[in-house]
């Protein structure tokens, strides 16, 4: 009997040992390469490149809250501003992170960490921003974006350049 008992015993915590977990992270996937290609678009400024992966209702918030993000139109705008803005702008490849996450919803978010860098037309002066940029996927599409960097620098440096321009 206490053989048998044992065996059971066995079994059971064998069986509890095995049970898989979904898999959950990935660091390569459909999705990660699309957001290297909106990287790389943004970057090349090739707007309709970019526009192409996100759906029609995506709502991009970068540095904003959510009830003041935009469509890809309007975040595409500011894109080209910024490229009018510095003479240079890139990402660094070896600062960056992807990684592609399913949540308890079903979610599909993909995740990148890496360092922006531009070199102000006006000045020539470079920046560095570190960059946290997530991403929302449904059918392969981008519908929700969130970027967050700190731009002060940046906003500080053009401040500076419109005061001395009104100067006599």
């Amino acid at each position: 009997m206490k053989k048998i008992f044992y065996s059971l015993f066995a079994v059971v915590l064998f069986t509890a040992c095995n049970t898989k977990e979904p898999v959950r992270y990935f660091s390569a996937s459909p999705e990660i390469e699309i957001t290297k290609s909106i990287l790389k678009a943004y970057t090349d400024a090739k707007w309709d490149a970019m526009k192409s992966h996100y759906a029609d209702t995506a709502k991009i918030c970068n540095n904003v809250t959510d009830k003041n993000g935009v469509v890809i139109d309007a975040a595409i705008a500011d894109y080209i501003m910024e490229h009018d803005l510095f003479s240079a702008i890139g990402y660094v490849a070896e600062e960056d992170f992807f990684e592609m996450v399913l949540t308890d919803e079903g979610e599909t978010w993909v995740n990148y960490w890496g360092l922006w860098v531009g070199t102000l037309r006006s000045t020539g002066e470079k920046y560095e921003l570190p960059v946290h940029i997530t991403l929302r996927f449904e059918n392969q599409k981008v519908v929700r974006e969130h970027g967050y960097w700190n731009n002060s620098d940046i906003e500080l440096a053009l401040y500076k350049l419109e005061i001395q321009s009104q100067e006599p």
